[in-house]
């Protein structure tokens, strides 16, 4: 009697699931790092000058005024007064005064709006009062964290 011959098939190993758990891994940890360098990247505190210049890249003729606009009001620079929203459009108001001083001398003054991203509702009020006096002026979206360097 013959002996049957029993054919073994060579053991496979399936790598499938270990490469997908490894894929997925690798995944989460680039995650994690691109979050993380992204908090310490953005989380800084950064000086921002904003320098008046032509679309073609030269330096303005007419001498910038910068305010600030933030949610609580707006700032008035370099000296650092605070005018609220609530009395901006008052006649007795700093930014009036400014307004009027900037009017006068519309044609070597304009004004440049530091845009915060909170204060977008006093921006339309003091956009609307700019452009009521016919002044030129430019904004500048500003992060939260930046500070304002003249």
């Amino acid at each position: 009697m013959r002996r049957r011959v029993l054919s073994r098939s060579p053991i496979q190993i399936e790598l499938f699931p270990f490469l997908s758990v490894l894929a997925c891994t690798i995944g989460t940890l680039i995650l994690t790092i691109v979050i993380v360098s992204s908090q310490m990247l953005g989380g800084q505190q950064k000086e921002v000058k904003i320098v008046a210049k032509t679309e073609a890249g030269k330096n303005q003729v007419k001498t910038p005024v910068y305010i600030e606009c933030r949610q609580d009001g707006i700032l008035i620079h370099p000296q650092q007064l605070f005018v609220p929203a609530a009395s901006i459009a008052r006649t007795d108001s700093a930014f009036k005064q400014l307004l009027d001083r900037v009017s006068q001398n519309r044609d070597r003054e304009y004004i440049i709006v530091a845009l915060r991203p909170d204060g977008f509702q006093v921006f339309d009020t003091v956009r609307s009062l700019i452009e009521k006096e016919k002044i030129n002026f430019g904004y500048e979206p500003f992060d939260k964290n930046w500070k304002l360097k003249l």
